[in-house]
C-alpha cells in the first residue's frame, strides 16, 4: 500500500523476471540470480491478489516460462522460480525482450490494463547485438508510457 495526500491506495504491479542463462553468466550465477528473485518475491502482495509475478529465461532464445497468471500465492510462484533450468548457450536479449512485450504482457498471459507493468532484467550485460537490444527497450518503454 502507499500513501497519496493522506490516503491509502491500494498499489497492483504485473512483474516479469527476465534471467540469462547464456553460458557467460555461468550455472553459479544463474542459481544466484533464481535466489535473488525468489526472495524478492517474498515482498510482493501475490497471495492478495495485488501482485501478479511470471518469469521467463533466455539465452540463444526464449527458454523455460511461467505467464503472469500462472501461480496465486507466494509459494508457487517461488516454487516456479526454483524449477527454471540453466540452459547454456548464446544470448539474444532482443529477441526476449520483444517476447515478454507481445507474450507475458498480454491480457491472456494474466497481464492486467490496469495495473502498472515491470520487466526486471537479471543478465551479466553481455548481449548479442547491441542495436537490437536498444531498438527492443525504446519499443518497449514507448508502448509502456
Amino acid at each position: 500500500m502507499r500513501h497519496v495526500a493522506g490516503q491509502t491506495s491500494i498499489c497492483m504491479t504485473d512483474i516479469v523476471f527476465v534471467l540469462d542463462e547464456s553460458s557467460s553468466v555461468g550455472s553459479t550465477n544463474f542459481e544466484q540470480m533464481k535466489a535473488f528473485a525468489w526472495a524478492l518475491v517474498r515482498k510482493f502482495q501475490i497471495n492478495s491478489g495485488r501482485t501478479r509475478v511470471g518469469a521467463v529465461t533466455f539465452s540463444g532464445g526464449v527458454g523455460d516460462t511461467f505467464p503472469l497468471n500462472a501461480h496465486s500465492t507466494t509459494a508457487a510462484v517461488q516454487d516456479a522460480i526454483s524449477s527454471l533450468r540453466y540452459a547454456s548457450r548464446g544470448n539474444n536479449t532482443a529477441a526476449v525482450l520483444n517476447y515478454v512485450r507481445t507474450n507475458m504482457l498480454a491480457p491472456g498471459a494474466g497481464d492486467r490494463g490496469y495495473a502498472p507493468n515491470a520487466v526486471i532484467v537479471l543478465t551479466d550485460g553481455f548481449f548479442y547485438s547491441h542495436i537490437a537490444t536498444s531498438v527492443s527497450t525504446h519499443i518497449s518503454q514507448s508502448i509502456n508510457q
